[in-house]
């Protein structure tokens, strides 16, 4: 019996497409923008997990998110080292600059100044050179993004990587190129380049404030929290965990844009509009079909058999549709991201948990719908025409 049901779904060609490709549609958007909002979201805090180390992140008391650095002096950074339970402290600059190139076009970068010792706040990632060719004379590294893109060499008309060696001006300054490197995106998708916190001071020397962050582990056996509490006592500055520093700057970024609002509207219409289609063409389905149903009652088959025949049918259905739908979804978003490395796309497994759930109660609904019209079916009516 459940094979035959089956098979009456996929007699009737038309509906069993047209319910087949509003679930995809509905599971496309389930996955495609959510997928893609939290890619965005990354771009907030993408910073703060490239650099990988420290427990505690020390800044201005005024500075709001990761984006809005207010510059400290570097007497703060002594200051910092000299609170109980700190392991160490390092200095990291944060700040932008404008790159001139070879073609003489004007590129708006973000650089980063690390600790020339310990490089510790450098990319985690290289994929030409070393971190430590980092300590080289003007050396500076390049997001591999940037250097194939933004930042790519002009030459007859064509563009090249930029490549190992070769240089850009910096604030009048020659940068060499020792590195490239993976970084995440910035929100504003500007080139990141790297060098040492003391070359930054070559570099923007009209700059007397230049200490962004201070990077700090706690030593063992001490709670990051505490930690971060005594040094705002202690100091004035505001201080909080690797954790909490990305949590401040994902609820500034959803508190004053309006972006989770127009993700939301999106995903929510084509849901709705999915959810519409395919449930109403799934009742249209079973109500064409209830002569068929009232035959088989009529031959003994009970109301349990033809409820399980119609939720097969549902599972089946959205079994089909969420998986092309979330698949094709996926294979877009990566795809994109692989073209342009700026559009970032996750697709983590609670997402696709939620997005095969909303698919299936969608046509769950239509089938309870469906099964109410079976269960007071007499066989009678049927023969009556």
């Amino acid at each position: 019996m459940l094979v035959m049901a089956l098979r009456m779904l996929m007699g009737d060609r038309a509906k069993y497409l047209g319910i087949v490709i509003a679930l995809a549609f509905t599971s496309f958007v389930m996955i495609q923008q959510p997928a893609t909002f939290l890619g965005i979201l990354r771009h907030t805090y993408g910073f703060i997990t490239d650099v990988g180390v420290g427990d505690v992140w020390v800044m201005d008391p005024k500075a709001r998110h990761l984006d809005d650095v207010k510059p400290m002096m570097d007497a703060e950074l002594q200051r910092v080292r000299g609170i109980d339970g700190v392991e160490w402290a390092m200095p990291l600059y944060k700040g932008g600059i404008r790159a001139r190139l070879d073609s003489g076009d004007f590129v708006q970068c973000q650089l980063v100044g690390i600790d020339e010792t310990t490089l510790i706040g450098g990319p985690g990632r290289m994929v030409l050179g070393k971190l430590a060719d980092l300590r080289q004379s003007d050396g500076i590294i390049v997001d591999a993004a940037a250097a194939q893109g933004q930042l790519a060499a002009r030459a007859d008309g064509s563009r090249r990587p930029l490549g190992l060696g070769e240089s850009i001006e910096l604030n009048e300054h020659r940068a060499q190129v020792v590195g490239t490197a993976t970084a995440s995106s910035n929100f504003q998708s500007m080139p990141t380049l790297y060098t040492t916190y003391a070359r930054v001071k070559t570099f923007l020397p009209s700059e007397r404030k230049l200490l962004s962050f201070v990077l700090v582990t706690v030593k063992p056996g001490e709670d990051a929290e505490k930690v971060a509490a005594e040094i705002s006592r202690r100091t004035g500055l505001a201080a909080y965990t690797t954790q909490g520093f990305i949590d401040r700057s994902l609820r500034h970024f959803l508190g004053n844009t309006g972006m989770i609002i127009n993700f939301a509207m999106s995903a929510g219409l084509g849901f709705l509009i999915g959810a519409f289609i395919a449930g109403q063409t799934f009742f249209n389905f079973t109500t064409d079909n209830l002569r068929h149903f009232g035959v088989m009652k009529a031959m003994g088959a009970g109301t349990a058999m033809l409820v399980r025949m119609i939720l097969v049918q549902a599972l089946y259905l959205g079994s089909m549709g969420f998986g092309l739908g979330a698949g094709a979804g996926a294979v877009m978003g990566f795809q994109l991201a692989n073209v342009d490395p700026h559009l970032v796309f996750r697709l983590p497994w609670q997402l696709i948990l939620g997005g095969g759930m909303a698919a299936l109660t969608v046509i769950i609904v239509a089938a309870l719908l469906a099964i109410r019209k079976v269960v007071r079916l007499e066989p009678a009516q049927v023969f009556k025409a």
